[in-house]
């Protein structure tokens, strides 16, 4: 059975931070508790003013858990991944990321934390993507701007990590379509000035 962080979240990043950050002992954990982390855009090309979906997998090892980037319990708001999107450029992130499916829940009596979501296995967080209508032809390497990642096994919390993420996006050759109406007015104001 997976078990969560016994001990706050912060209190175990510090406590396990006796190596200095960087150093091969301080980066261990991820070796052993992270298979893969990728980031993708489905489909990975379309015209300027098409929306896609941007991607993000972490697959963990048996044994680890990770969290989502937001929790119900305010007391458990430091067990969570942070993800920040770049800038509006040729691409334009819109609406809310959206945190891992079936993500497991329990309660740390110990940390007065009624709900704790956390997740095992193979963990996704999804966002809405348009492809800005100003946007030339040609192909597109998007990098995140962060992307902290937080990983506990049955006994202990490590110190985040944060892990560079890029994918790349192919803007088609053509005339822009119309942005989809839910996110018109998003991608418009992300572009004012450009």
């Amino acid at each position: 059975m997976i078990r969560t962080c016994a001990v706050p979240f912060a209190l175990a990043a510090v406590a396990l931070l006796g190596a200095a950050p960087g150093t091969a002992s301080a980066q261990k954990w991820y070796e052993k508790a992270v298979k893969k982390v990728e980031g993708k855009f489905t489909p990975a090309e379309a015209k300027p003013g098409q929306t896609v979906t941007f991607t993000l997998t972490v697959e963990l090892n048996d044994g680890y858990h990770t969290y989502p980037l937001t929790q119900p319990d305010p007391k458990a708001d430091g067990m969570v991944n942070v993800l920040k999107f770049p800038k509006p450029d040729k691409l334009v992130f819109v609406g809310k990321t959206e945190d891992p499916k079936g993500a497991l829940s329990k309660e740390e009596p110990d940390l007065g934390i009624r709900e704790l979501l956390y997740c095992p296995g193979t963990v996704t967080y999804t966002r809405k993507v348009v492809v800005s209508p100003k946007a030339a032809p040609g192909a597109v390497a998007v990098k995140l701007d962060t992307f902290s990642l937080s990983v506990c096994d049955s006994n202990n919390c490590f110190p985040p990590k944060k892990v560079p993420v890029e994918a790349t996006f192919k803007v088609l050759d053509g005339p822009a379509v119309a942005v989809e109406q839910t996110y018109a007015a998003e991608v418009a104001k992300a572009l004012e000035g450009k």
